[in-house]
């Protein structure tokens, strides 16, 4: 069995700019991983058959699965005779604004790359990746970049300043879709992505604090009151910025002293079952 880890991400700015011709939204982010990780395993099969093997409900075991999708892009465009059978364990929130789903779909592209001996490379395993979801190409990669296009175009940003994320995610789901419809592009916050990448770049943790915002946070924030009340609880908690990830619902919130973190994470447990307290991970590393 051969390990791939897949991590989460958050949004430090999401920024919409408008409808595109294709039905999809012409956006500008920056995206970084943080500690919380699933873990992809793969088995190569002489049957030629593609099997996903999950332990959560939540989560199909068929080809609605982006890692099922994944595997059978790679085996169809490179006309691979083996199968493969992946064991996926979840450690990241389903449905979460997190990108779970993609970062299990592009661990399995870089697992499968290895497991199948293709030798692509990781520029061709984005671009794959880009046909299966908008936040495949960036998960590939990993680290923290700025991401284009509809967020399938990655430039590749340093590591931002070192903090403690605080994670929270309610019991709800959230439509993309239906959050995407309810937007008002007129009238949305648009973040300054570019005073952002100059706080990474200066690693400067009040400015990156200052600097966070997305786009899409307002729509959810009406539609759904519990985020509003998590995004309120956690700055009360003392967080030094909060924001929500993505479509939501999962909010975060970037603390910089340890001792506060506890504080944070007990009083959000009150509340939210669903609470992580872990690290930003910001660099490329080896996913594998």
């Amino acid at each position: 069995m051969y390990y791939v880890k897949a991590p989460a991400k958050i949004n430090l700015t999401l920024d919409v700019l408008h409808k595109r011709n294709d039905g999809f939204h012409e956006v500008e982010m920056i995206m970084t991983t943080v500690d919380l990780a699933d873990r992809i395993g793969l088995e190569v099969r002489e049957d030629g058959k593609i099997e996903l093997l999950s332990l959560d409900r939540f989560v199909p075991n068929d080809a609605r699965n982006l890692a099922y999708q994944a595997a059978k892009l790679l085996k169809d465009t490179y006309r691979v005779t083996e199968g493969v059978t992946i064991t996926l364990e979840k450690n990241i929130p389903v449905a979460a604004g997190l990108a779970g789903g993609s970062s299990d779909a592009a661990a399995t592209l870089r697992g499968l790359n290895h497991v199948w001996k293709l030798g692509l490379s990781l520029d061709t395993l984005a671009e794959l990746g880009a046909k299966i979801g908008s936040d495949v190409s960036f998960c590939v990669y990993g680290g923290t970049a700025l991401a284009t296009g509809r967020g399938e175009k990655i430039e590749e940003l340093p590591s931002p300043p070192a903090c403690w994320v605080i994670l929270a995610k309610p019991t709800i789901g959230v439509s993309t879709a239906d959050v995407y419809g309810a937007l008002d592009i007129e009238k949305a916050d648009h973040p300054n992505t570019k005073l952002m990448i100059q706080a990474i770049r200066e690693n400067d943790f009040d400015l990156m604090c200052e600097t966070v915002g997305n786009s899409l946070e307002s729509v959810t924030l009406r539609l759904y009151p519990e985020v509003a009340h998590i995004k309120e609880q956690m700055m009360k908690f003392g967080a030094d910025t909060v924001l929500m990830s993505g479509s939501g619902p999962t909010v975060f919130g970037l603390v910089q002293h340890e001792s506060r973190v506890n504080r944070i994470y007990n009083g959000l447990r009150g509340f939210c079952d669903e609470v992580y307290a872990i690290r930003l991970l910001g660099d490329r590393e080896t996913l594998a």
